[in-house]
């Protein structure tokens, strides 16, 4: 590990000055640690916004930390504080990880998600662009929508091809579902707003990056229901899966777990932000897919493989019925739609910042179930043991 004060290089041979960075959503999966990151091996600055700072907790007490003074927390929510012009303007570069991003959400609650993503991240936008501040806005792989080859006869030989499957950010067309869908309610938002600040770009000379993470996983990844979370929430796929590991109940498949998808582990997945932040030259005005394409699995060989992965960190045994087939109607509410695969192309990061994922995807969920399992199971324990009230 570097020390903070050692003089950081870039990629081109070049010293790295010191940032200050308005980080928006710091408190959150990926803020928390990229927040870790900058303190622990760089000399930059943060303002860190968010409405809650739990999982930055760590980093903001001890007065007698190496990094002291280098990270200052700002509780604010975007949508109405005054206070966010201000801390842009004392910023040299911005990175927007707000968002509200549970596929639960974009059906249920489609106007917050539609408002989340797209109208409270225009002054976000606007300030950046009048006041020439560079822009690291964080997008996602739902902007891609279906691939080509979903929509080819099911026996097509071309569904193989990787020219209809593959997800490349400069090629690749965005393919939603009927209105009705809602749940691309959050692919249309983070796509239109993608639009917006490439428009930026090329009318006002904002100088921006555009981030799409696919599927990144990790420690601190998502909520538990019921313990650090809303009871009746329902997480992302990894903490769905984990929540129900932790209880000893069947992990649900919506709709036999047949999508395929590809994970990348936080701590790469963060190396490749940091190349963005220190790499300007090489980053702006590039859109960059995030994540790892060598783990691929369906749903369901997720689900498989964490049932063994939790056996062996827990040292408990799976339990009788290990996995359930549920609707996404009756998992997700009415109006779910779902894209079939998501594999990033990585040709242009590989080329632009030489970023490459190193984690395999049981190394990755050995990591964060131990996480799970040293954070969780005595308060899920707890919680079981509790009578219900009749």
């Amino acid at each position: 590990m570097a020390s903070p004060s050692s003089t950081r290089i870039d990629l081109d041979g070049n010293p790295i000055k010191p940032l200050t960075i308005c980080m928006i959503g710091a408190g959150g999966f990926i803020g928390s640690h990229l927040c870790e990151k900058l303190m622990s091996e760089t000399s930059h600055k943060v303002l860190a916004l968010d409405v809650y700072n739990d999982k930055i907790k760590h980093l903001l007490e001890p007065e007698s930390l190496p990094w002291n003074g280098r990270i200052h927390f700002h509780r604010l929510n975007i949508k109405n504080d005054s206070r966010l012009e201000g801390l842009i303007k004392m910023a040299d570069l911005v990175i927007n990880l707000a968002a509200i991003c549970t596929p639960a959400d974009y059906n249920t609650r489609p106007l917050d998600t539609i408002y989340s993503n797209f109208i409270d991240a225009l002054p976000v936008v606007k300030y950046c662009s009048e006041t020439n501040k560079r822009l690291i806005h964080f997008s996602t792989c739902e902007v891609y929508g279906k691939t080509i080859g979903s929509y080819l006869p099911k026996d097509s030989p071309l569904r193989q091809d990787p020219a209809y499957y593959m997800l490349k950010e400069d090629v690749s067309p965005c393919i939603f579902g009927s209105i009705e869908k809602q749940r691309w309610s959050y692919a249309c938002a983070k796509q239109l707003i993608e639009r917006l600040v490439y428009a930026e770009g090329a009318e006002s000379g904002l100088e921006f990056t555009i981030v799409r993470p696919f599927n990144w996983i990790g420690p601190r990844m998502d909520f538990i229901p019921g313990i650090d979370g809303p009871s009746e929430g329902v997480p992302r796929v990894l903490a769905c899966f984990s929540n129900n590991l932790l209880r000893g109940e069947p992990l649900k498949l919506v709709d036999g777990g047949e999508s395929q998808r590809t994970f990348v582990y936080i701590k790469d997945a963060i190396e490749a932000v940091l190349l963005m932040i220190e790499n300007p030259a090489r980053a702006n005005g590039h859109i960059f897919n995030v994540g790892n394409p060598n783990n691929e699995v369906t749903v369901r060989q997720l689900a498989e493989m964490m049932i063994q992965v939790y056996s062996k960190v827990s040292g408990t045994q799976p339990p009788e019925t290990p996995t359930i087939d549920v609707s996404s109607k009756e998992f997700y509410g009415e109006g779910y739609d779902d894209s079939d695969k998501r594999i990033p192309d990585m040709t242009i990061i590989n080329k632009q910042l030489e970023w490459n994922p190193k984690t395999s995807l049981w190394d990755l969920l050995e990591s964060t179930l131990t996480y799970q399992h040293r954070t969780y199971a005595e308060a899920i324990k707890k919680v079981i043991a509790q009578p219900i009230a009749s």
